[in-house]
């Protein structure tokens, strides 16, 4: 099995189809059945039962997802500037609007799982870090229909995308806030006391995920949840979760492969770390 090599902290690579394939494969072999059986933890039992093994059926997700078919046949070609590791355009470059989807939309089985979360655990707040086309965003926007969900993008023509997503699929619960996430998250924890929920998808490398995963901790409580996307996207993410579970904030987490579940719950006498098939 060929490994793309990284080293050090400062390595950026995403790991290959390949290895990203091998460790999929290491995950299903090392996780729980995803049915709850031999999981001895309430809390966890709950979430295998009442948000990871249920559906989410409607009239609103067909027309999300039928947007998510226009946005991944839009031929548009658009100029960005993308602030995050992996970047697959540069400065005075453009790309189809397609090609830009293909690599950066989350699937219709996780916007669906997180739609869920924040429909169970009913978060005072929801935060993304990371727009895209604002696919996700209506997701996370539809579970808080008394609420509002504040998102970030750094790309400016990819922000203007998503404010046409919002309001092409009637959603008006949602504030985008463009620019640095640098800039940007001391601007929203002005207006908020503690967070909800962060779903963090915007700068896959190791520095930056950890300095937000901190930041975040200092506006967080007991019933504040983190979500970590691609966590197994390369060396870096994968010493940045491992980092995040060993934190002595950290309670409990669950990891999905795809994407990583932090919580900070208090009444968790011992850590746990639990690996879940999804």
């Amino acid at each position: 099995m060929l490994l793309i090599l990284n080293v050090g902290k400062g390595s950026k690579m995403k790991y290959n189809k390949l290895t990203i394939l091998l460790k999929y494969v290491l995950y299903l072999i090392k996780a729980s059945n995803g049915r709850g059986h031999g999981i001895h933890s309430p809390f966890v039992f709950s979430f295998i039962k009442k948000v990871l093994n249920t559906t989410t059926k409607g009239d609103w997700v067909n027309n999300i997802e039928n947007y998510r078919a226009e946005v991944l046949n839009n031929k548009q070609e658009i100029k960005m500037v993308d602030l995050g590791a992996g970047a697959i355009l540069q400065t005075n470059k453009t790309k189809k609007i397609s090609v830009i989807a293909r690599g950066s939309l989350k699937s219709k089985k996780y916007s669906t799982l997180l739609n869920r979360i924040v429909a169970y655990y009913r978060p005072s707040n929801v935060l993304e870090m990371g727009t895209s086309f604002g696919i996700t965003t209506c997701y996370l926007a539809q579970a808080m229909p008394g609420g509002a969900v504040v998102t970030m993008e750094g790309a400016p023509a990819i922000a203007k995308e998503a404010l046409h997503t919002f309001s092409t699929l009637g959603f008006s619960n949602i504030q985008l806030l463009e620019g640095n996430f640098d800039n940007s998250l001391p601007l929203y924890f002005n207006t908020i006391s503690t967070i909800g929920l962060a779903y963090v998808d915007g700068n896959h490398s190791y520095e930056p995920t950890m300095r937000y995963f901190n930041l975040l901790l200092n506006k967080s409580n007991q019933d504040s949840i983190f979500i970590f996307d691609d966590i197994h996207w390369s060396r870096e993410m994968e010493m940045a979760w491992k980092e995040i579970k060993e934190d002595q904030r950290v309670s409990l987490t669950i990891d999905l492969f795809y994407i990583g579940i932090v919580f900070l719950k208090k009444e968790n006498k011992e850590k746990e770390n639990f690996i879940i098939r999804f």
